[in-house]
């Protein structure tokens, strides 16, 4: 492609977006630039502060556990409280935790405070995502969401490559310099993105009148929706299979001999992959049926990982990388957008700290499942485990979207609306909120 070809799909992948996503987007950036905490804790816990391995992860675990806690508080307070409010009150107790976790030396005082820092930290998830599902347009969703995925993996990118650095200089630096980014991020969401919660609408009566105030979605309302949570369900086997490339990957490489510089190389991959493909991929998969893209991504994703029981080498390691790389680019946006299609505007924060937590939960379990697999299996189990469960993924997803016809498909994950386009603000009952009527 010429450059000028470039450039013309470069405006064509960022136009059309309202001015407030690319301030929530900006503030996604900045926050994430700030990342040092869940990069470089296990080495501060062990290197700078000498304590063991085992110490180590439960700290970890207990940063993990706190993220699960705040997710469907943080998801009522989006409802309840407003999209920005909430994130205004997670990142500034984010800056504040984090600062204070810096200067923590009693073992049971690091352990507390992370686990502060792990329920500040995932707080506002929800607001974000429904803030953003709010704002952007349903045949835009893909799009926008693909962007926002791009801006956590470059401000990962950035951000683990200069905290390396900072942690050569001085660990307390580091969490300094979280503190600072997300307060910055906190300021920019103050001075640049307006509340976007829509407003209470008028329940319709028997007669097509008003009749009252709409009815507030409850997590019970959440849990009784049957299609949404097997979205929920698959989303957490999804996770379970992407966090083995984090937990499982460095466990495997290093019994077979590979350095963490060797790991780090061939992880390295995964950004920059998703820095360089994440904007084009999103544009040839915009407006084709989710439906084929969440089976493919699911079967990439396990398989990918299932190859890697064949990796003897760094390349050999890189290579199966690339391929669970696509699957995640592909998978992330579709999900993302199915997860906003499937959520009452009046319910998003509650439906997206659900999603959120699903994340979570296999954050935590899968540091367990790769241990527990290695040590009594081998690896070559764990990457089997993964194969499976990208199977089983792509069968639920076949069968949760079968029925649906390919335009409502298409539409329930962000692209062209079907023949009944949703308009925020007026879907369908809570009880059922994939359906519309004509």
């Amino acid at each position: 492609m010429s450059v000028a070809g470039l450039r013309r799909a470069a405006r064509a992948s960022v136009s059309g977006l309202p001015s407030q996503f690319w301030w929530l987007w900006t503030s996604t950036l900045v926050n994430r630039l700030g990342g040092f905490v869940a990069t470089f804790m296990a080495l501060y816990l062990t290197l700078d502060r000498g304590y063991s391995a085992s110490y180590a992860g439960l700290v970890a675990a207990l940063h993990g556990l706190g993220g699960v806690v705040s997710s469907l508080g943080a998801g009522v307070m989006t409802d309840r409280l407003g999209r920005r409010p909430t994130m205004l009150i997670a990142q500034t107790s984010t800056a504040l935790s984090v600062a204070v976790l810096g200067f923590m030396v009693h073992p049971v005082a690091i352990a507390g405070v992370a686990f502060v820092v792990g329920m500040a930290s995932n707080a506002s998830r929800p607001a974000v995502q429904a803030m953003m599902a709010d704002i952007v347009r349903p045949e835009d969703r893909v799009r926008a969401f693909s962007l926002n995925y791009w801006a956590i993996n470059l401000g990962f990118a950035v951000s683990s490559a200069g905290a390396g650095f900072v942690a050569e200089y001085s660990y307390l630096a580091g969490f300094l310099g979280e503190a600072v980014m997300t307060l910055a991020c906190a300021v920019v969401v103050f001075l640049k993105v307006p509340e976007t919660r829509p407003e209470k609408a008028a329940a319709v009566g028997p007669a097509g009148g008003g009749g009252g105030v709409e009815e507030e979605v409850r997590l019970s309302t959440v849990l009784r929706d049957g299609r949404f949570m097997s979205v929920v369900g698959l989303s957490f086997v999804i996770a379970l299979i992407f966090q083995q490339g984090y937990v499982g990957l460095p466990v495997a490489m290093g019994s077979d001999g590979f350095s963490s510089s060797d790991f780090g190389t061939a992880v390295a991959v995964n950004g920059v992959l998703i820095v360089v493909l994440q904007i084009p991929v999103t544009r040839f998969i915009e407006h084709r049926d989710p439906r084929r893209l969440l089976v493919v991504s699911s079967l990439l994703a396990g398989y990918g990982f299932g190859l890697t029981a064949f990796a003897g080498s760094v390349g050999a390691y890189a290579l199966t990388i690339c391929v669970w790389t696509v699957a995640e680019i592909v998978n992330s946006p579709i999900q993302s957008s199915l997860v906003v299609r499937l959520s009452p505007a009046r319910g998003r924060g509650r439906y997206q700290g659900m999603y959120t937590m699903s994340w979570a939960v296999a954050a935590l379990i899968a540091p367990l499942m790769s241990g527990v697999v290695i040590d009594r299996f081998g690896p070559k189990w764990l990457w089997g485990t993964c194969a499976v469960l990208g199977t089983v993924a792509a069968l639920g997803y076949g069968l949760l979207m079968r029925n649906l016809p390919a335009s409502d498909a298409v539409a329930a994950a962000g692209g062209r609306p079907g023949p009944v386009a949703e308009e925020d603000g007026v879907d369908a009952g809570a009880g059922a909120p994939a359906e519309r009527t004509a």
